[in-house]
């Protein structure tokens, strides 16, 4: 077990470093290359710290354990909204002021509640995880139209802020990119061993070391990446890294694990784990939105709310592996 151990912590030190390079390099190098800064903001770097989820959950689908994949997707979208939004909120509150953001907010609400429509039949097909690719593809070319429509926003005045303190040339930035995902291949296939080594040693499922492990893991990304902009003042930045990646996790992850593999959905998530990415979500929305002419903001006591549940939820699945493991 010392291995297996010993592969998951090295491949999430490798894999959170191999998703800072290729995000950094990605992003300065699309900036370089004239793409605008609300779409560095919204695809390359909202979606690029999903890589790490894309890449696990695509190699573990393929090697036969789907239920990693969906597990990496939908703990992470938890991650990313209790540990990332409530610990960021705690330590400073953001103010929402893109409109951009406001937009996607309800759209990755009705994501996420026609995600529980496609499992509710107990399995995401092929069909299934089809239709959730071709979603993202319209949300990307919608993305694009918009984004040469729209004005300044303050999204994209943050993103184009935090670019300009990078000193990478468009050279230096491709090549980082190409060695970060070299590196995430490299890191994702020694952390998907490690986890479907520890699942099968201690007798719990691959859904929860995916929903618990491997998604706090995959999440720390947009955890270093939300604390360094929180640091420079980039609050609209904070949220739509936040939003972005759960709505490329939501679409991306989990429909190019199901077309790789259809998964299997037991009772359970739906009833545990997609009812508390659902609530969370919500919360998120109705926080950030904005209600009774209260401006969109996310306050302490707000992200207190989100990180408390955050830690409810990983003690009782911490507990769940405990009686799983007595019983193995």
């Amino acid at each position: 077990m010392l291995y297996p151990i010993l592969a998951v912590v090295g491949g999430l030190v490798l894999l959170v470093w191999s998703a800072e390079r290729f995000v950094d390099g990605a992003a300065v190098s699309s900036r370089r290359m004239g793409v605008s800064p609300l779409l560095v903001g919204m695809l390359v770097i909202g979606f690029g710290t999903s890589a790490p989820e894309l890449m696990v959950s695509a190699l573990a689908a393929g090697q036969g354990n789907p239920g990693l994949a969906l597990g990496n997707a939908y703990g992470s979208n938890i991650a990313n909204i209790g540990l990332i939004l409530g610990l960021v909120a705690l330590m400073s509150p953001l103010a929402v002021h893109s409109g951009v953001i406001r937009r996607e907010l309800p759209l990755l609400g009705g994501v996420t509640l026609l995600s529980a429509l496609l499992m509710w039949g107990g399995v995401i097909g092929r069909l299934e995880g089809s239709l959730l690719l071709a979603l993202l593809a319209a949300f990307i070319l919608v993305s694009i139209v918009q984004a040469r429509r729209a004005g300044d926003d303050a999204y994209a005045t943050e993103t184009e802020k935090s670019l300009q303190a990078s000193s990478l040339s468009l050279r230096a930035g491709l090549a980082w990119t190409l060695v970060g995902l070299l590196s995430l291949i490299v890191s994702s296939h020694i952390l998907v061993w490690g986890a479907i080594a520890i699942a099968q040693g201690f007798g719990v499922s691959d859904l929860v070391i995916g929903l618990t492990v491997v998604a706090v893991g995959t999440s720390l990304p947009e955890l270093a990446s939300s604390i360094s902009a929180l640091r420079r003042g980039e609050h609209d930045l904070v949220l739509g890294n936040v939003v972005g990646s759960n709505l490329f996790n939501t679409l991306g992850v989990v429909g190019l694990a199901a077309v790789i593999m259809p998964i299997e959905v037991g009772s359970e998530v739906l009833l545990r784990d997609w009812s508390m990415m659902a609530v969370m979500t919500a919360l998120m929305v109705v926080f950030a939105m904005g209600w009774r002419g209260r401006p969109g903001r996310i306050n302490r006591l707000e992200g207190a709310v989100l990180m408390i549940m955050f830690l409810g939820y990983m003690i009782f699945l911490g507990r769940l592996m405990a009686v799983s493991a007595v019983a193995a």
